[in-house]
């Protein structure tokens, strides 16, 4: 498991590994529990921590779509020093291994970000854990734009895609061109990232006679 840190728009690698037990993946009950701690040990603190959580994290601990995860991407915001030491007692108590944050999706992070606060991580003046996740529009544009073949260190990036074009209704490249150049300007969108954007539309939606448009 990784969470990626960027704190008030400065970016730190706070601690990066994955957390895994041998060969096993983190399941969203692991990253739920890690988080409550987190959580718990903020509220004792009186220490408020804004979470930002992406990618496939995202997808099983708010929308229930993924089984596990390798990695959970993360933007922070308040309280580091305090942040990477709860994680570092916490990697102790799951035997996990200690350097379990990092900040490698802040160079996918828009401008224009679509965040809703997740159920149960409320947060307080007083402290805790408030945890936000993406829009699946956000999530869909994300994937996008740092998608890796499926199965490469891991990756699921291509059937997250495909099970959020369905979730989205996308149905045309148009369709997932505009979600995309919502968040992201068109100059930004690698060649790359072009071409395999439209094979997935194309092995999810065949064109019958003309363009797929």
């Amino acid at each position: 498991m990784r969470i990626r840190c960027t704190v008030l728009g400065k970016t730190f690698r706070a601690l990066e590994c994955d957390l895994r037990y041998g060969d096993a993946m983190l399941t969203k009950d692991d990253i739920l529990r890690g988080l409550r701690k987190i959580d718990g040990r903020a509220r004792n603190a009186g220490v408020l921590i804004d979470l930002a959580i992406y990618g496939g994290a995202a997808l099983a601990i708010a929308f229930d779509a993924r089984q596990a995860t390798r990695d959970v991407d993360a933007v922070v915001r308040g309280s580091p020093d305090f942040l990477r030491g709860a994680a570092a007692e916490i990697a102790t108590e799951e035997n996990w291994p200690v350097d379990w944050l990092n900040d490698g999706v802040k160079g996918f992070i828009s401008d224009n970000e679509a965040m809703t606060l997740m159920n149960g991580f409320p947060g307080s003046p007083e402290g805790g854990l408030r945890i936000h996740v993406p829009a699946p529009s956000y999530i869909f544009a994300m994937k996008c734009m740092a998608m890796r073949p499926e199965g490469f260190d891991g990756s699921h990036d291509v059937s997250d895609i495909e099970l959020l074009a369905n979730k989205l209704g996308v149905k045309t490249l148009d369709e997932a061109f505009s979600i995309i150049e919502g968040f992201y300007p068109a100059s930004r969108i690698p060649a790359k990232e072009r071409f395999e954007v439209e094979e997935i539309m194309i092995r999810l939606f065949p064109p019958s006679g003309h363009d797929l448009k």
